[in-house]
């Protein structure tokens, strides 16, 4: 169910009007440009990250992209004939934190005007008409917008953003250090307040919080978050006045005014290594409160910050790698369980997986060369898009089921927040992965130069329809590690970039060597052997999955199918549920030893406590072969049967059987299993 009083409280009566269905959205006003397609020559490869890939371009360039609104034109610097990329399902308006975040990730890139309506959605004005980033509930968060817009600047060359960017940039910080909520503290040389991404209390050990979360669910109400200083926050501020400088130099601005903002740069990363690096753990602590007493807890974010903005040193970064604690699916916002929460009941903020995390710990694992580890990063980003229909808020990160994650609302109530559908971050964060870190761009005020990722198992693969600046690029990557043996443009040896100045139609094929050995997926068969190298599988398959049993929840699956437990007596990590609407399907690849063609039975275990016998249709590579019926089970459903259907044709080595609730059917069931028998 839809909350009315959304977690992230930027723009809060707007977020509050929207969610309980008072404002309506926008259409977009203009269409976004045709997107790019993403192809490996490896089916199981296609399937799981080609396949996450379209779905996260449908998300931002079409679920989240909504039409000119003059309520975000504050700046008066946006463009009604363009639309704006909203947070996502249950928060409707763009937000600094997630506009900025988005415009980083993918948005600057696969859509520039869109990107930059976007960003000034969350710009105002002062009094006196100076552009800020805008002054809302989350002031603490501003500075990551500043990251976002030179990012911007790099990819499109646009100097009139830049000049307008740079003017909301230096007003911004200006505010930030002379604030006295969420400011610059003198004594430890940091910013005060929240961390970058927890905006809810349960993101905090005790203290700042207590045991029953008594005083708020938000994190700046409590006293010991607003005048604490967090690694994350701090690690923004430090990229900001970074860029900031890079933004002066760029538009010839005076000497000193350029080494202000550096200086300031170089005083923050040497207060944040002074004062979070911690030599027992090998890695930055998460807090740092008011009077002195530090946390040795891991903060994702802070950790990728760390090594995306360089403020760690080669041997920090090493450290921080080595040191690292991820869960099964992937990066927790914070680490471990706070005494209140448990793997059970992980809080919303605390030992808990948001795919946001996932995607910035994934470009950071690729900017150190961490080729297996950003592969397994992408890949759990890529399942858990596909077991659950598209991208979510938050999964458990022990179980990979859709969970929003608990939190105290006072002494007796423990509240189990949703997890919102269709998240943009979510999303771009996939985009990101594939674009920064498998295809390696990397954008200059002078071109596009490149330095890929593609592990071994995945197969080539081809980025199509890429547009930069005036060119339309197709980049094809071949081989397997993070060595370029060669690198060709329209058939031509060159650098590894392409000038700014580029335009019409190109082709980059790029060679790659040097994967490192390695068995992401643990099932005995090397990733360069292994077909379905992150996915455990079998020998006698190729290291593909065994289709004499496979569980529902690894499939792949849309229409609002999504991983469930609130049922018992399912079997594996959880079950399937949202069978029940038109246009609903689950897809198993049947990875069969023989491409002969053949007729073979399928058993499905399911649940059905309807009062009659429930339709699909099941159909194989796309095409329907029949309707199948699933006999009421019980009136529980935690009661579980099978179904055999026999007579199923299937071809070729990888076949895809699918359920769906197609026009006629009935649908209503849970999955659990799939079995296949010659």
């Amino acid at each position: 169910m839809r909350n009315c009083f959304p977690q992230r409280i930027g723009y809060a009566v707007l977020a509050l009007l929207t969610a309980c269905g008072t404002l309506a959205v926008a259409a977009p006003a203009t269409a976004s440009p045709a997107p790019p397609s993403l192809e490996f020559a490896t089916p199981d490869s296609q399937a799981l990250f080609g396949s996450a890939y379209a779905a996260a371009l449908q998300n931002l360039l079409h679920t989240n992209t909504i039409g000119y609104d003059a309520r975000y034109d504050r700046s008066g610097l946006l463009d009604p004939a363009t639309g704006i990329v909203r947070a996502g399902g249950g928060y409707a308006q763009p937000w600094t934190r997630d506009a900025s975040i988005n415009s980083w990730n993918a948005t600057s890139l696969l859509d520039p005007a869109l990107a930059e309506n976007t960003l000034w959605a969350v710009v105002d004005k002062d009094a006196v008409g100076a552009l800020r980033v805008q002054q809302d509930d989350q002031q603490w968060d501003q500075v990551v917008w500043v990251t976002a817009a030179w990012h911007h600047y790099l990819v499109t060359g646009d100097r009139e953003f830049l000049r307008n960017a740079y003017r909301a940039a230096t007003s911004t910080l200006t505010i930030r250090e002379h604030a006295t909520t969420a400011g610059f503290n003198a004594t430890y040389g940091l910013f005060t307040g929240a961390s970058f991404f927890n905006d809810g209390i349960a993101g905090y050990p005790a203290p700042p919080a207590d045991a029953t979360e008594s005083v708020s669910t938000g994190s700046m109400p409590w006293p010991g978050v607003a005048t604490g200083m967090y690694l994350s926050t701090n690690e923004l501020y430090y990229a900001a006045y970074v860029n900031a400088a890079n933004m002066a130099g760029k538009l010839g601005r005076p000497a000193a005014e350029i080494a202000g903002y550096q200086g300031k740069a170089a005083a923050l990363r040497t207060a944040i290594n002074q004062r979070f690096w911690n030599a027992a753990t090998g890695r930055y602590d998460y807090q740092l409160l008011a009077d002195g007493s530090r946390g040795a807890f891991q903060e994702g974010t802070g950790l990728a910050f760390a090594l995306i903005f360089g403020i760690a040193n080669p041997a920090q970064a090493r450290s921080i790698v080595g040191h690292a604690r991820e869960l099964p699916w992937g990066m927790p916002d914070t680490f471990p369980n706070w005494a209140r929460y448990s793997d059970a009941q992980p809080g919303r903020h605390n030992a808990i997986v948001w795919p946001l995390v996932q995607g910035l710990w994934a470009k950071a694992l690729a900017g150190q060369g961490e080729l297996n580890a950003f592969a397994a990063e992408t890949a759990r980003l890529a399942k858990l898009a596909g077991n659950n229909s598209g991208f979510w808020e938050i999964h458990n990160g022990t179980t990979g089921v859709v969970d929003g994650g608990w939190q105290r609302l006072g002494d007796t109530v423990k509240f189990h927040w949703g997890s919102e559908p269709d998240q943009t971050w979510s999303a771009t964060a996939f985009l990101d992965m594939v674009h920064t870190g498998l295809f390696g761009l990397t954008f200059t005020d002078r071109g596009l130069s490149f330095a890929p990722h593609l592990p071994a198992g995945w197969g080539d693969v081809t980025l199509r329809n890429l547009r930069y600046r005036g060119a339309n690029l197709t980049i094809a990557l071949h081989g397997a590690g993070t060595a370029i043996r060669s690198f060709q443009v329209d058939g031509q040896a060159t650098p590894a970039t392409i000038p700014d100045a580029l335009t019409g139609d190109h082709t980059i094929d790029i060679a790659l060597t040097g994967a490192p050995a390695g068995d992401r997926d643990g099932d005995g068969v090397p990733d360069a052997q292994d077909r379905c190298a992150d996915t455990a599988g079998t020998t006698a398959l190729s290291g593909c999955p065994d289709p004499a049993h496979l569980e529902a929840e690894d499939a792949r699956n849309t229409g609002g199918v999504k991983t469930n437990v609130n049922h018992t007596g399912y079997s594996g990590r959880a079950f399937l549920d949202g069978l029940w609407a038109q246009g609903a399907s689950s897809s198993f690849t049947v990875h069969r030893a023989t491409t002969a063609a053949e007729r073979a039975a399928i058993t499905v275990r399911y649940a059905n406590a309807n009062n009659d016998t429930r339709t699909m249709t099941l159909s194989v590579d796309g095409q329907p072969v029949r309707q199948v019926g699933f006999p009421k089970v019980s009136d529980s459903w935690d009661a579980w049967g099978t179904t055999t259907f026999a007579d199923v044709p299937l071809t070729g080595r990888d076949p895809v059987v699918t359920l769906s609730e197609a026009p006629g059917d009935t649908g209503a069931i849970n999955l659990d299993w799939l079995e296949y028998r010659r």
